[in-house]
């Protein structure tokens, strides 16, 4: 069948490690089903994957990709969890593609509890972008982040998956909600999806209850002065690097909760699921690729151009 796969990893140069090409069959293991996938989306962790992070080289060849949906051997439309319980792994789950096949090939495997009914009024391909990006941001923001006990958000970086996300599901929880870009035209477009755009760094008028934090060293500290006392500050990357320069000073007298975050449960993505139909949200599709098309997918993913998802139509 056709995939898109590691075939080796090369840190300075991901995307040269990217292979499409022919690879096995899904051999389903017990209570495992196999699904024909219709559409996926990308996100960074295929181009971590790419680097060798998390993906050592004994694992290779490796089809990428955690996002997916498509129909079951019973002909149901479902969509892909792709958290699966590991207890090799630190964590206790590892994802799609890290120690199991991904979802970037026209058949892949999954335990059956992993399959979520996709609702009618969903596409494949909008459904296809929420169990990764959108599940963290929705986990980021409820579980995590409390955000009902909050009325104002703030989101780091909005543009890349995760933060976009964040701002439009907080904008459709009737919060109010701020973001941060370095690029104009990024803000400008945040503001089209509700929020109030703000350079980094800025000034809010008002501190917030909840802070969604990807960015890590460029904007920890602007976080923690935004933070209202008592305030969540949910963290689930560092793309600006990992190690932020933290007032301990603030973080005791303003009795700020850190809280770090990935992904999200079965449970949560069906809520978010329920959550997208009730509300008529969808994901926001920076752009979409035929399959036949997907290294150019992951390049555009690779510009740092992006605004939202990038969504593969596995029918083209």
């Amino acid at each position: 069948m056709r995939a898109a796969y590691a075939s080796a990893t090369k840190p300075d140069e991901p995307l040269a490690a990217l292979t499409v090409g022919e690879q096995p069959e899904p051999s389903p293991a017990e209570g495992w089903v196999t699904v024909d996938v219709r559409a996926s989306s990308l996100n960074h962790h295929e181009l971590w994957s790419l680097r060798g992070v998390g993906l050592p080289a004994e694992r290779l060849p490796m089809i990428l990709g955690c996002d997916a949906s498509g129909v079951d051997s019973e002909g149901n439309e479902v969509v892909i969890h792709a958290v699966i319980e590991d207890q090799q792994d630190p964590r206790g789950f590892s994802l799609l593609s890290e120690r199991w096949p991904g979802t970037l090939a026209e058949r892949v495997a999954v335990p059956a509890a992993n399959l979520l009914p996709k609702p009618a009024g969903i596409s494949f391909l909008d459904a296809a972008c929420l169990p990764t990006a959108w599940l963290t941001a929705y986990r980021m923001l409820t579980t995590q982040g409390r955000v009902s006990e909050a009325d104002a958000v703030l989101v780091q970086g909005a543009g890349g998956g995760v933060a976009t996300a964040a701002v439009v599901l907080a904008v459709a929880m009737g919060k109010r909600v701020y973001a941060t870009s370095r690029d104009p035209q990024k803000r400008d477009r945040i503001a089209a999806l509700g929020a109030t755009a703000v350079e980094p760094g800025a000034r809010l008028p008002e501190r917030v209850g909840v802070v969604i934090e990807s960015v890590g060293a460029p904007t920890f500290e602007h976080s923690l002065k935004c933070a209202a006392p008592n305030a969540r500050i949910v963290v689930c990357g560092a793309t600006g690097g990992p190690f932020p320069k933290v007032d301990l000073r603030r973080v005791f007298m303003m009795q700020l909760h850190i809280l770090g975050s990935t992904m999200g449960t079965a449970a949560e993505l069906a809520a978010l699921l329920d959550f997208c139909v009730e509300h008529e949200v969808r994901p926001v599709i920076d752009s979409t690729y035929g399959f036949s098309a997907v290294a150019d997918a992951f390049a555009r993913l690779n510009s740092g151009e992006v605004f939202g998802k990038v969504a593969v139509d596995h029918l083209h």
